[in-house]
């Protein structure tokens, strides 16, 4: 089997790779899909236990979740940058590359989290107050989601550390670790709400402040678990906390300045999705609100393949650029982009099955809302393979360095083609807010094609380590 693996790497036409292959990928993407998947299902209750405190308040958490996915976006995309070069420096077998990576993570993270943080706490109301209509019941929902961001806002630093912990194990292939530690603030998470929320067995009822403490407390749990990890394990990647900053600036300068378009590409294609959301919140009351938001939370248990994909790329094909392997990094490329076309497909039809639960799970939700809820999951689930294949796209080409592509797609698709048509359809049309959103998404198609064409210049095809060596034997 070794052999037909190496023959492969030779013939651009194969597409599919072998099995040992996919066993390496699915081996790396697993725990990391059971982490989303527990993770998905954990919001999946948040929902549906504030979803029995009415249309309202279910609308005002999820305008402020959706004006907080900003800051988690571009958390996650620091994680991202620096396991790009933590990935390539573990192929390389560069320890102290490794430690300058994640030093990176949680130090910009970090920061990020503590000026969102100051944000949240200063200007919540008028975050949110962008995000809906003025009609009757806007200040309702702008009210019930500040006491939520207000609250939540104080779980934004452990996150940003968490993330960097659990990505940087994921980085050198240990992805059980996060998916442990992870499934256990999950479930503290679930427990706190249901304590908090309605107040039981004696416990304040606190509402939506209730299911933003569980949160905290949550996210307090897990990043003190993992740094308890880090000291007993002492992954490669760990340094003593007294030299947290002892920085190299020279690699650091390098980090941003490779993954300075990725940042510019995901803030712009994270703000059009706020855009898109806050334009089809204005095409009704709480009931769209929440329903849209029902529906996206069930969304995110099948959303469980894009970081999987990503992990599964960043370390494959990360690692075997880092060694110097470039023609079998080509290939694994081609098997994984083919492979995450079938992932979408699997995805889609588990979106399409998974309608049938909406009045059980979301009971509570008025009629008109569940008739959102539905939906906007049969039109994700048409979305998810075309999705899957994109992350993929995305995947290989930062695996190598390549941030160029992201400028393309997601600046230049997204707000030549995705904006101007979402506003189009908003003002020339009474279309309701699952068909505006459909639509408007059909500039992903022209998307992929796009990352198709860009990738075949192989910019991405990049040793990253023998270009920071040669930078330190200049100086």
């Amino acid at each position: 089997m070794q052999n037909k693996s190496i023959h492969a790497f030779g013939r651009p036409w194969t597409f599919f790779g072998p099995w040992p292959f996919y066993r390496e990928a699915l081996a790396l993407a697993i725990p990391v899909m059971l982490q989303s998947l527990i993770t998905g299902l954990v919001s999946l209750v948040d929902n549906f236990m504030v979803a029995g405190l009415g249309d309202v308040k279910m609308a005002g958490v999820n305008v402020a979740n959706q004006v907080n996915f900003i800051f988690m976006v571009i958390v996650n995309v620091v994680s991202m940058a620096g396991g790009i070069f933590l990935s390539q420096h573990r192929g390389a077998r560069n320890r102290e590359g490794m430690v300058q990576a994640f030093r990176f993570k949680l130090l910009v993270g970090a920061g990020i989290s503590i000026l969102y943080f100051v944000v949240c706490q200063i200007f919540p109301e008028t975050l949110l107050s962008l995000m809906v209509s003025n009609s009757a019941d806007s200040a309702m929902i702008v009210a019930e989601g500040a006491r939520y961001m207000k609250a939540v806002s104080f779980s934004f630093i452990p996150i940003a550390l968490s993330g960097a912990v659990g990505s940087s194990f994921r980085d050198v292939g240990e992805p059980n670790i996060p998916l442990v530690v992870s499934t256990g603030a999950a479930v503290a998470n679930t427990i706190g709400n249901w304590f908090l929320i309605y107040g039981n067995l004696g416990a304040p009822r606190l509402e939506v402040v209730g299911a933003a403490i569980a949160t905290v407390v949550a996210r307090l749990l897990e990043i003190v678990a993992f740094f308890v990890v880090l000291r007993r394990r002492k992954p490669v990647f760990a340094f003593n906390i007294k030299t947290i900053f002892k920085v190299d600036g020279r690699f650091f300068g390098e980090v941003i300045s490779r993954s300075a378009m990725m940042f510019f590409s995901e803030t712009a294609w994270v703000v059009s999705e706020t855009i898109i959301t806050a334009l089809y919140n204005r095409r009704g009351g709480p009931e769209t609100v929440a329903g849209m938001a029902a529906g996206w939370s069930v969304a995110n248990l099948l959303f469980l393949v894009f970081p999987a994909i990503h992990t599964a790329t960043n370390v494959i094909v990360g690692s075997t650029l880092g060694a110097g392997k470039l023609e079998e990094a080509r290939a694994k490329a081609r098997w994984i982009m083919a492979g995450s076309i079938v992932f979408g497909l699997g995805a889609g039809l588990a979106a399409m099955l998974s309608t049938a639960a909406v009045p059980l799970v979301f009971g509570n939700l008025s009629v008109s809302a569940q008739r959102v809820t539905r939906s906007i999951i049969v039109v994700i689930g048409v979305y998810l393979p075309l999705w899957c294949l994109l992350n993929a796209q995305f995947g290989v080409s930062r695996a190598g360095g390549d941030t160029l592509m992201g400028l393309l797609v997601d600046v230049g698709v997204t707000y030549v083609m995705f904006i101007p048509a979402a506003f189009v359809i908003f003002r020339y049309t009474a279309w309701g807010p699952v068909a505006l959103f459909g639509i408007a998404k059909l500039s992903d198609i022209f998307k992929a094609l796009v990352a198709a064409w860009w990738l075949k210049k192989e910019r991405w095809v990049r040793n990253l380590t023998l270009a920071a060596s040669v930078f330190k034997a200049v100086l």
